[in-house]
């Protein structure tokens, strides 16, 4: 039984996020997680490992690395992570579950069920629900070696609520020794005792929208994006996507963006028109002129950005409440959010 094991660059021993734009390595043997592994019956033989940040702004030369090494290694399952709740390492986990699953590797993952890695494996990975952090690798640990040795040696895995692994959008035919008519009326009693069982509940918070601004002629207002929008050559590394960071540039006595000062890094949207006229993603040439025509009272010295694809929600909600406190300690009183 051959078994790779796929990590980044933290759990492998390179490094932290001075060590997050290292290119994919591999290793032998368990390294970090994967000693965990081992410990629970299923040793990795070989571990490759990548920088988060190297390949969400590489993708194109990091994934074909790692899967040559997984199509030289012929491995009998692939595991990815745990991943817990980075957004960055779980999308580098989903990615590269798809693309091994697609080329008849069983694989195993596990990261929180709101990561975009989920999305990103489309069903190609078994991924093992997890907590937020570390603290949940003693428990996902095991789930995890089961199901990858049992996938390794061709036995067939049940449902997600018998093994505890994520929904994976797929369905299996079962023989019952009941009618359909019987098993309908079933799921209609259940439905109508409060227990859903086919159909996907909606998920996240409802915000309510602040109510109006009565008189805004005495309000300071700031300019907040999720347009990725930062100097020239992204001098502080905002991430492309799945960002853990947002950044603020100072504004003060600056009355537009100009073109080839300012650049979108976002890798969600075609940035052309954007990178052509940054306004067009921070409206600073608007509001300095409603400024001058006493529109509002006064604009805020700093803009805010970050890059908002693949980002997890709790994430965003931590950057929005981040940045709310700050605006209030600088009594700004209203926020043009300009999005793509």
């Amino acid at each position: 039984m051959t078994i790779v094991h796929y990590v980044n660059q933290f759990f492998a021993g390179l490094g932290g996020e001075e060590a997050a734009g290292h290119e994919p390595i591999r290793l032998d043997g368990p390294q970090g997680p994967g000693r965990a592994l081992a410990a629970a019956g299923a040793a990795p033989d070989v571990t490759l490992a990548c920088g988060d940040d190297h390949f969400g702004e590489h993708e194109p030369e990091a994934l074909p690395t790692l899967l040559a090494w997984l199509e030289e290694i012929r491995p009998d399952v692939l595991i990815c992570g745990p991943a817990f709740g980075s957004g960055r390492y779980g999308y580098a986990c989903g990615v590269l579950a798809r693309e091994a699953g697609r080329r008849g590797i069983p694989v195993v993952a596990a990261m929180t069920p709101d990561s975009p890695g989920v999305m990103a494996a489309e069903g190609a990975a078994y991924v093992v629900p997890t907590g937020s952090n570390v603290a949940a690798m003693r428990t996902v640990v095991p789930l995890m070696a089961g199901l990858a040795v049992r996938l390794a040696a061709g036995e067939p895995v049940g449902s997600p609520e018998d093994e505890g692994y994520l929904p994976r959008g797929l369905r299996s035919n079962v023989r019952s020794d009941r009618t359909g008519a019987e098993r309908a009326i079933e799921l209609l009693l259940a439905k109508l005792a409060g227990d859903v069982r086919t159909e996907v509940g909606p998920t996240g918070d409802r915000v309510a929208p602040a109510p109006p601004v009565p008189d805004l002629t005495g309000v300071r207002l700031a300019l907040v994006t999720e347009a990725g929008c930062v100097p020239q050559g992204n001098p502080n590394r905002l991430p492309t996507r799945h960002a853990n960071v947002w950044l603020k540039y100072p504004i003060e006595d600056v009355d537009s963006l100009a073109s080839g000062t300012y650049e979108s890094v976002h890798a969600g949207f075609d940035t052309t028109v954007g990178n052509a006229d940054p306004n067009r993603l921070v409206p600073l040439d608007a509001a300095r002129e409603l400024e001058r025509r006493g529109a509002f009272g006064s604009l805020h010295d700093a803009f805010y950005t970050t890059s908002g694809v693949d980002t997890p929600v709790a994430t965003a909600a931590k950057f929005g409440q981040e940045i709310a406190a700050e605006l209030l300690e600088a009594r700004v009183s209203a926020v043009v959010l300009t999005g793509t």
